[in-house]
């Protein structure tokens, strides 16, 4: 689920970029340090939509950096249990497959596909439907319900822990929804 926030933030800035442009420079860097991050607490920062106000900043001794206190407005991502996402799969196995729905990685386990899709090894490994109307396959579209996110200090990943990965939501756990709307659909 998409929401917008307010957050604050502290900046560092070095001295080299005390002048008539400090204002932008401040901005420019947060837009660079905070889109694409992941918070545990928030979720994923999509964008900055507005700089709210850059409060006075304090000069660090030793180093002549100053931090200043940033707040600004923000759009964040972050997936619910019970929540609906469609989502695209990235990988079929025998364990069940992977799915992207934007920043977060899903997976499937086989225990959650329906009973009437069974699993086809080969060149393109798929689940499909016994009368082989639906099938799961790379790059097909599929409409997902999650049902688990676990939360840690910095990221956003599934309550299994033998699965990592890289992005900010980790292998979140889903029941496939292949009845609605007829999804998964193949691309």
């Amino acid at each position: 689920m998409f929401f917008h926030m307010v957050l604050e933030r502290n900046m560092q800035l070095h001295p080299r970029y005390f002048g008539p442009h400090l204002q932008e420079k401040l901005k420019s860097k947060l837009v660079k340090d905070v889109e694409g991050t992941c918070s545990g607490k928030h979720g994923f920062v999509v964008a900055v939509t507005k700089v709210d106000n850059i409060g006075k900043g304090l000069i660090r001794e030793g180093t002549g950096f100053v931090t200043f206190p940033v707040k600004y407005q923000c759009v964040v991502f972050r997936p619910f249990r019970g929540e609906i996402l469609e989502a695209v799969v990235t990988l079929v196995n025998k364990m069940g497959f992977f799915a992207e729905a934007g920043p977060v990685n899903i997976f499937v386990s086989n225990h959650l596909i329906p009973d009437d899709m069974e699993f086809q090894s080969g060149d393109a490994p798929n689940y499909t439907t016994s009368d082989g109307s639906v099938k799961i396959q790379k790059d097909s579209e599929v409409r997902l319900k999650i049902i688990g996110v676990r939360v840690d200090a910095a990221e956003i990943v599934n309550s299994d822990a033998g699965l990592a990965g890289k992005k900010c939501f980790d292998h979140t756990f889903a029941r496939n929804e292949h009845n609605l709307d007829n999804c998964p659909v193949e691309k």
